[in-house]
Parts: C-alpha cells; structure tokens; sequence
C-alpha cells in the first residue's frame, strides 16, 4: 500500500461523498449523510499518514486501496 497524505485522503472522502464538518486546528472533521460516523483526518503539511492510520481511516470509511 502506498502512503498519502491527509490533504490527498481528503481529496478521496469527498469524492466518496463525505462532508467537512469543521476544522478544529489541524484536525478536518468529516462527515457522511445516514452515518454515525466521523473521521478526524490530521492535516499536518505535506507530511505522509502513518500506514497503520491510513488502514484504520480506509476501514473505517468503507474505502479500499483501489480508491487511492
């Protein structure tokens, strides 16, 4: 698996049809419509997501590595 970072995760959420709820400092907070769910994504610069980080965000939105 490659390693992204938040900015392009956050590119790929919002294709998938999450919403930003808010910004709470570096921390992007989505959302998705008949979800319970939240995903709090660190935008820290340019700087790669940890792999394990990653795999839990893409679990935990339904995504798979295809959608990278």
């Amino acid at each position: 698996m490659k390693s992204i970072s938040g900015k392009k995760l956050i590119k790929v959420l919002e294709k998938k049809g999450w919403k930003l709820a808010r910004i709470s400092e570096s921390h992007h907070i989505y959302i998705k419509q008949g979800s319970k769910i939240r995903l709090s994504i660190p935008v820290h610069k340019n700087r790669d997501l940890k792999m394990g980080l990653l795999k839990h965000f893409l679990q935990v939105a339904g995504l798979d590595e295809k959608d990278l």
